[in-house]
Parts: C-alpha cells; structure tokens; sequence
C-alpha cells in the first residue's frame, strides 16, 4: 500500500486526469469524404467494399457490419489460445507437448494422437477446476459463452471433439502456411482469427527503431508525450513456446514507456500511453490494473524468454542486455515464477511495475482499421505503435488503417510497425526509417520495423 498521503494524492490525480482524458476520446467511425480516396483507388466489390459512389448512410452500415466481423475473428483467435494451451501446457499435465513436427503428424501417427488424447482430457480437467489460474478461468468463460460445460461426461466428451477438431484445424494452417511461406507470409494471416498473444520481440525492435530515429535526429529529447498503442496484446499462451505458467498479462505498453522515459525521449511526469484494442477482455485487463493501481498495487510482468533458441550470437547478446535492463526505469526487479519442470529451456525475470506508471496507460475500444479519435491540435498523438496488427488485413484495410492513424498523428509524429503497409493511397505518412534485426542462425529470419512520419 502507499504509505505517503502526498504519493497518493499525485497517484490519485493523475488517474482522475487520464479517466477524464478517455471519456474525451471516443472513437468515431470514419466519415465517407475521408474514405473515399480508398473507395476509389479500390474497385467496388473488391475486398467486399462499397465503390466510391456509395451513400452516407450506406457507407456507415457497411461500416458497422465490417467492424463487427473484425470483432468475430477474435474468437477464432482465442480458439488458437485454447489450441496451443492444449499443445504446449505444462502446468496441467506431463504428456509430451505436441510441436510443429508432432503436429504435422496428427491423424496418421498412433503415437502423436495418444498425446492429443491424453493432453486433452488433462485439460479439460484442469478446465473444471481452474485451481485459481486466471487464464484457465477465462479460457472456460471463453469456452461457457459458446455453450460448452464441463458438468456431465456427455459434456466433457463433446469439449474434447471440439479440442481436437481444432487441433486439426491448426495442422491444416500450419500445412497452408509451409507451402505459402515461399510466395506471400502476409496473406496467410487475412482469413485467420486474431490472436492477443505475443511475445518481446517487437518490444526489442521498437527499443531499437526509437534508439535509431533519436541518433539520427529524428526524434528529439523530451518531444514525446502521447502515445497510441494499437493492440498491446495479452499474453497468457504464447504462440511460439505455449508457455502457460503465469497469469495474463499485457507486457507491450510496460516495454515502450521504459524505452521511452530510458532514452530520454520522454518525461515521467507528463508521458500519457493510449491502447486501442477491439478486445473487451484486453480491455478490462487494463482497467482492472488501472484499479489496482489506484489501490496502490503494483503490476507484476514475467518476463521469459526462449534462451536456447537458434539464434544467433549477436542478436542473443543484443536482446540479453534490452532484457536484462526491461523495466529498470517504471519498476524493480522481483523474484520471477518458476518455470515449471517440462518446459522448454526458458530463462525468466520478473518486474514489480510501480503502480504509477501503470496509471499512465488509458485503455480505448476503438478498432484502427474502421474508426478514428476525433482530436484537436494539443491532443494529437506524437507516436502510434502498431505490431502484429496490420498483417491480419489486406491493402484496401491497410489503406483505411493509415488514414486513421494518420489523422490522430501530430504534423511530425511517427507510426511505427513491424508490417509495411499498402501505401497506394497517400496518407501524408513518408517511410523515413527501416530497422532490420537478424535473429537466428541460417534460415536467417530477420525482423524488420518500419517508421512512418506524418508530413508537416
């Protein structure tokens, strides 16, 4: 608890300013004059899209239904969760976890479908009784909102096809994804669900972008103050590893107010951090750590990472040292969960955020692709960050997405992503900077980040 009536009284303020700054910012969905340009660039019935010859009205219906099938696909994303916790669990079973290799077997290996079978009946009991694991419990939430229980064998039974139905639906994407992987990576992800898993890699690469636009002057000491995080992500079941140990978390806004307030691009006392997500349970996350926050309580982030991966000896070295340091300027280090015996070789870290900083971070529901925060010349965002998003989308969402986001940038501001964006409708965004990180021994996969700037 805070023991100092000053430090709570700060703390207190701060947060009656950010609740009063999100009831300002409500999204509104794009008009069509600033559609348009996309309208026509895009031929109508492309992409499912109206031409640029279509109504007002009809504009904002169309509008509405898009943005709700986006929504929708956040439940195919929370299956794929709820398919790798089934594949890489630890925490409720010992079976063997079922890899890419495992995967790509499934139906045709006796072997691999007795540790489908096993992993599945193991999760399901450990569904049922949650033993106070926050992500099991949203996982059943997830699970009861689609009309599944875990009251009868009957029940458990229809639960388990459902499970290996989709463990089967992941082997045909993973099959889908090998043979595309030689054309074009992007398209893969446009029909997919979306996920809110994620990992530290774009947090290292945004480290990295941020250090390069400040030595090259693009960037200026102190000259950040508003943010705009375009899905933060909450991690529970982490799509490479799986790992299922610590509660859900939300890591990435954590990860740039500390580069940020470390680089100096940014003051602790007036840096305000927007996320804009269309998941409700992203959402009220945030909210609920900003309540805690208010009590006082700090946020705890773990902090694993896949140490004997194949990467090679300079990035290893590169992202062990932004690691090492991640979190030194919002919080302190405590002593990290343990990794549970099976997992694969994790080395981890944990850090208590104070509860101030979590205060600076104000949770908006608010979809980039179709809507857009109405803001005046002061409350302009100087940086909008967007990873592991657009590459869900096609060019002509692409194309509103930029135009969104564009429209909430400063004259100056920058967008900054891990996907380069359709750019055949000008947006007034230059591409100023490109950042690659080479990551891994050969097959060399590379990391790139990509740094737009709103013209002045």
């Amino acid at each position: 608890m805070i023991s100092s009536p000053k430090l709570l009284i700060t703390l207190l303020s701060t947060l009656v300013l950010a609740g009063l700054a999100a009831e300002r910012l409500t999204p509104q969905f794009m008009s069509l004059d600033s559609a348009r340009p996309v309208l026509e660039k895009f031929a109508a019935g492309d992409d499912d899209h109206p031409g640029g010859n279509v109504s007002e009205q009809a504009w904002l219906a169309w509008l509405q239904k898009s943005d709700a099938q986006i929504r929708r696909r956040l439940d195919v994303g929370e299956e794929d969760s709820l398919t790798n916790l089934l594949r890489f669990g630890v925490t409720y079973t010992k079976e063997y976890r079922i890899d890419d290799d495992y995967l790509l077997l499934y139906g045709q290996s006796s072997l691999v479908n007795a540790f489908a079978e096993n992993r599945a009946n193991d999760l399901i009991r450990a569904l049922a009784s949650t033993n106070g694991n926050e992500g099991f419990a949203e996982m059943r939430a997830f699970l009861e909102a689609r009309g599944f229980s875990l009251k009868s064998a009957a029940n458990r039974a229809r639960l388990k096809a459902y499970l290996l139905v989709n463990l089967a639906r992941m082997q045909k994407d993973l099959q889908q994804a090998r043979k595309e992987a030689k054309t074009n990576r992007d398209e893969m992800f446009q029909s997919r669900g979306i996920s809110l898993d994620s990992n530290l890699w774009p947090d290292y690469d945004i480290d990295l972008g941020l250090q390069q636009l400040l030595h090259q002057g693009l960037l200026k000491p102190g000259s950040i103050r508003r943010v705009a995080i375009i899905g933060p992500g909450l991690d529970f079941v982490n799509k490479q590893e799986g790992v299922d140990y610590y509660p859900p978390q939300t890591t990435q806004p954590f990860a740039v107010l500390d580069s940020l307030l470390r680089l100096g691009l940014a003051n602790v006392d007036s840096i305000q951090i927007y996320t804009l997500d269309i998941s409700p349970r992203v959402n009220r996350h945030i909210e609920h750590e900003l309540k805690n926050a208010a009590a006082g309580r700090a946020y705890v982030v773990q902090l694993p990472w896949y140490e004997a991966g194949r990467w090679s000896d300079d990035f290893h070295a590169k992202f062990t040292q932004y690691w090492q340091a991640l979190g030194s300027e919002i919080g302190q280090p405590v002593p990290p969960i343990p990794v549970p015996e099976g997992s694969p070789k994790f080395a981890t870290r944990a850090v208590q955020i104070r509860p101030a900083m979590v205060s600076r971070i104000t949770p908006v529901d608010m979809n980039i692709v179709f809507q857009r925060l109405p803001l005046g010349p002061d409350e302009r965002f100087d940086l909008i960050i967007g990873t592991n998003i657009f590459l869900y989308y096609g060019g002509f969402e692409q194309s509103l997405a930029r135009l969104n986001a564009a429209s909430m940038l400063q004259p100056g501001g920058f967008l900054l992503s891990n996907d380069k964006l359709d750019d055949k409708v000008p947006a007034g965004l230059e591409e100023v900077l490109t950042t690659d990180v080479p990551m891994t021994t050969a097959p060399v996969i590379t990391d790139y980040l990509y740094c737009y700037r709103r013209r002045l």
